[in-house]
């Protein structure tokens, strides 16, 4: 099970919080932070995970399905990652079970605010770009509450894989 505290803007488009404050998650990456990107043509989610600030970027609509269809997309940057197949297919299936609640670290949303602003800056290139690309790329930009430790998303998340395998 996955807690995906999300801003206020996305809360709308998803529905009423459901969490129950003493829950937790269970997944490898934990909570999941998520936010609206309201890009033209086609509005995007970013999602970023609590323990290693990983991004994932998604095709928001339709807005209901969007947590349904969020395991397949993290399966598949997961992959890009070269991260385990039994890694993989465990988060994909711990994030099937999930329930949505509001954000709850001002450093995290702020992280997520700064993927927001590079992910537009990278846009400006390319108006329809590819989303698990561009999440690839995300993944290598130092992360300020990372640099005690690994410095980017992506060496955070190969250190986790370490000191589990």
């Amino acid at each position: 099970m996955v807690i995906v505290r999300a801003t206020r803007k996305l809360l709308q488009r998803l529905g009423p919080v459901s969490a129950v404050e003493e829950q937790e998650s269970t997944s490898l990456l934990g909570d999941w932070y998520a936010t609206l990107l309201p890009w033209r043509p086609r509005q995007v989610a970013l999602l970023v995970s609590q323990t290693t600030l990983l991004p994932v970027l998604m095709p928001l609509a339709p807005a209901a399905t969007l947590l349904d269809r969020f395991p397949e997309h993290l399966a598949a940057v997961l992959r890009a990652h070269k991260v385990p197949e039994t890694v993989v297919q465990s988060e994909a299936a711990e994030t099937a079970d999930y329930t949505l609640a509001t954000t709850a670290s001002r450093s995290l949303t702020g992280s997520m605010n700064e993927f927001a602003y590079l992910a537009q800056a990278h846009r400006v290139a390319d108006r329809n770009p590819d989303l698990l690309a561009l999440s690839l790329q995300l993944a290598t930009v130092p992360c300020g509450p990372l640099y005690p430790r690994h410095v980017s998303p992506d060496r955070e998340l190969t250190a986790l894989l370490q000191n589990v395998t």
